[in-house]
């Protein structure tokens, strides 16, 4: 229905679309019309706008008068989409789609449709400020132009802010801007498995269009205290310093921390890789990296096989800083689906620095106020809303859990700045990696003494559990026993032997990249690290230990690991057999070197 005179606000211009030039007679009917309306001071033009089909548009202010049949049958699109069902989709159930349109069309309301509308006032740098648009919402999808989508991030007495999510090189100031009643949301589901796409959802391997039938809102709300059980259950890494000495659970968010190239993304492929036959689901989100390294990346998963139970959300370094923004929230959302689906979820955030860079730089274009370091004040919160939404959900919410790790990137190893504390005190603890341990050929380079897990022993299996206390205590005393060596004092028998453990201990817990092992295989080979005499093996004679430790018990005592990943245990009898195993294989390599050097000598 059409406003009256006295409901309608002060205006002084007011623009007519019309899909053909009038008569004068109608001419004249519309403005006699528009004057009855807007009242008799204001002025009328009349402009020629052929894609409205049929009918008319009126624009005054930030109200829009849609009677056109182009609007009608974006009405009709907008509530096809709002039932999830694409006409389409020949996968979809045919008496889906009937009964879908038969509620949009019962829905929809023929005739007049008036709108709250703005205009734009500035664009540029992928912000545009819309005047106007009193009626929107933070984080509401608007749409610029004809087609151009938006998102309202900042609201003012005036204007609007708004992060552009396409492009925009054709926005001029005055065109029209659209609330849509509905926040940014992706499709999510099943069919984004083993594809590639942008923020948006919208694929970027060439494989086809995304034919999801849901979609999700990028922002949610994370599950409460309630809705939320202990994590429990391990998530196994397949790399021995982190699920002997910094486990982590389904449900986590384990922050990986360190400087640049110091094998922080390593980490996280490994343990992507390590998710083959374990259910869980892998989403990998990159924010803000060169486009070669994320291709390179998509090539290591494809090929290994790691494709098949993931997928990558990309926003490179080349994309606009919205894109870059919104990315950790869809890959979130997409994770989601799968959470409350009862599923395992593990979700790859590399990294959120960059993703904080990107927010800085919205929120000084939309000129809110600085604060340290020029972030905006609510960088916590951004950051914090984000790693809230993962968890452990209970057995009611189907059980499902999405574990989170977040990636940092520090400089100079400083994890005491702005970034790196705000993320460390949301996460439930860190993995920091270290430059001189990377330089110095320990891979992955871990420092343990300040990576810290605080879910601990609750996310390991009891004969990981059983292990890793004495592993962590002696490396806790080498670590001390070696700053205390290195200011060349006389050291007795006992230190000297320590000292040697420890270093035989940190070469066994080096590991190659893309390499994850089996924890049953782990818990064996550390557990034969710890047994007594392992000081006599040469420094580089560890990996040669490790493999045919390893290759000793699959051939000699299988089932020994096979009650380890079974049952998860390690028995007094398990242990007898891995100690005779391990001096069984020390032995014969000790043999191997003094027979090597023997025929040196004769040489």
């Amino acid at each position: 229905m059409l406003t009256t005179r006295e409901d309608a606000p002060e205006t002084s211009t007011v623009k007519v679309y019309l899909p053909e030039p009038p008569t004068d007679a109608t001419r004249g009917y519309i403005i006699e019309k528009l004057r009855r309306i807007f009242g008799d001071g204001v002025s009328i033009s009349i402009d020629i706008d052929p894609s409205i089909l049929g009918g008319f548009v009126v624009h005054s202010g930030d109200r829009l008068i849609d009677a056109s049949v182009r609007g009608r049958i974006e009405q009709l699109e907008r509530l096809l989409k709002a039932v999830d069902i694409p006409p389409w989709d020949k996968t979809a159930d045919p008496r889906q789609i009937i009964r879908a349109l038969k509620n949009a069309l019962a829905t929809a309301t023929p005739g007049v449709r008036e709108e709250r509308v703005g205009t734009v006032a500035s664009v540029g740098d992928g912000v545009v400020r819309v005047a106007g648009l009193g009626e929107a919402m933070i984080g509401e999808k608007v749409i610029i132009g004809d087609s151009v989508p938006a998102s309202v991030l900042d609201l003012d007495e005036s204007e609007a802010g708004c992060i552009l999510l396409g492009p925009w090189s054709d926005i001029r100031e005055g065109d029209v801007v659209r609330c849509t009643g509905r926040p940014v949301d992706v499709p999510v589901g099943p069919d984004l498995i083993g594809r590639v796409v942008n923020p948006l959802g919208d694929p970027l391997d060439g494989k086809g269009p995304i034919r999801s039938l849901r979609r999700r809102p990028i922002e949610g709300p994370a599950p409460k205290v309630s809705q939320r059980e202990p994590v429990r259950t391990p998530l196994q890494t397949g790399l021995k310093v982190i699920d002997a000495l910094v486990p982590i659970g389904r449900g986590q968010r384990e922050l990986i921390i360190g400087d640049r190239q110091t094998g922080k993304t390593a980490i996280a492929l490994d343990t992507i890789l390590n998710q083959r036959d374990s259910g869980v689901i892998c989403i990998y989100v990159a924010i803000g990296q060169k486009a070669s390294t994320i291709a390179q990346v998509i090539k290591t998963l494809e090929d290994r096989g790691a494709m098949d139970y993931s997928l990558v959300v990309a926003a490179s370094s080349s994309d606009p800083a919205p894109l870059r923004y919104i990315a950790p929230y869809a890959g979130c959302a997409m994770a989601e689906e799968f959470m409350y689906s009862g599923k395992d979820v593990l979700i790859v955030y590399d990294d959120l620095s960059k993703h904080a860079v990107a927010h800085r730089e919205i929120s000084l274009l939309l000129r809110r106020p600085p604060g340290r370091e020029a972030y905006p004040g609510d960088i916590f919160y951004v950051h914090g809303r984000l790693l809230e939404r993962a968890g452990k959900l209970t057995g009611a919410l189907g059980g499902g859990s999405m574990t989170a790790l977040p990636i940092v990137e520090t400089l100079a190893g400083d994890i005491s700045s702005y970034i790196p504390t705000n993320v460390i005190s949301i996460t439930d603890g860190q993995i920091f990696t270290e430059a001189d341990l990377f330089f110095a050929g320990n891979r992955p380079a871990v420092n343990v003494g300040l990576s810290v897990s605080r879910v601990g022993g609750d996310a390991q299996i009891p004969a990981m559990k059983k292990i890793a206390g004495p592993l962590r205590l002696e490396l806790a005393q080498y670590r001390e026993h070696a700053a205390f060596a290195q200011f060349g004092a006389d050291l007795d028998k006992a230190t000297r032997q320590q000292l040697a453990r420890g270093e035989r201990l940190m070469e066994a817990l080096k590991q190659r990249q893309y390499s994850p092992m089996p924890v049953e295989e782990q818990c064996a080979f550390l557990y034969a690290m710890t047994s007594p005499g392992i000081e006599e093996l040469k420094l580089e004679d560890v990996p040669a230990f490790e493999v045919q430790f390893i290759s000793f018990v699959r051939e000699n005592y299988p089932g020994v690991l096979r009650r380890i990943k079974q049952a998860g245990v390690l028995s007094e009898e398990d242990m007898r057999l891995l100690s005779e195993a391990a001096s069984r294989v020390r032995r014969d390599l000790l043999a191997q070197n003094h027979a090597r050097g023997n025929q040196a000598k004769a040489s």
